[in-house]
């Protein structure tokens, strides 16, 4: 079945970015947001991809928002956003194994996310100890959060239709 991006498309895509701009706001608030140890909670969202392909562009616009308007600096707003994409694109090809589709986000985001930190911030830990801890967060917002989402997403009938 083709999906092709129409009105109703369009809108989901809009209000995946929202989501992830809101729940950014709210690790943010928390201190779980940025840094070398960070639990994103809008990370639990690249699951979507599993269920619609609005929710690739959704997701990259909303982290593109919400790395802006939580004040991080304009190459963390490309190179973070960029890992969102390619993470949510990963989970848009492996939808048929939604098991172990949220492997894509945390693959990228551990990968890009630290060099981000030590080349944009200074951040001076290592780029394997940054991997982990950032692997870490990932680990639990699209491993755990993200399949709990998708366990109870799926029980909704024509949710994504």
């Amino acid at each position: 079945m083709k999906q092709s991006f129409n009105v109703k498309t369009l809108s989901l895509g809009g209000a995946i970015a929202a989501l992830y701009v809101v729940l950014t706001q709210v690790a943010q608030a928390f201190g779980m947001a940025s840094g070398a140890i960070q639990v994103r909670l809008s990370e639990a969202l690249t699951i979507l991809p599993c269920f619609s392909l609005a929710a690739v562009p959704g997701l990259t616009v909303g982290c593109v928002l919400a790395n802006l308007l939580t004040g991080c600096a304009a190459w963390d707003v490309v190179f973070g956003s960029l890992a969102t994409l390619l993470g949510a694109i990963g989970t848009r090809l492996m939808r048929k194994r939604p098991m172990i589709a949220w492997v894509s986000p945390v693959v990228s985001n551990a990968v890009i996310v630290p060099l981000v930190l030590q080349k944009v911030y200074g951040v001076p830990d290592s780029f394997w100890y940054l991997m982990l801890t950032v692997g870490a967060g990932e680990v639990i917002a699209c491993g755990v959060l993200g399949l709990i989402l998708y366990k109870a997403l799926g029980k909704i009938p024509h949710l994504f239709d």
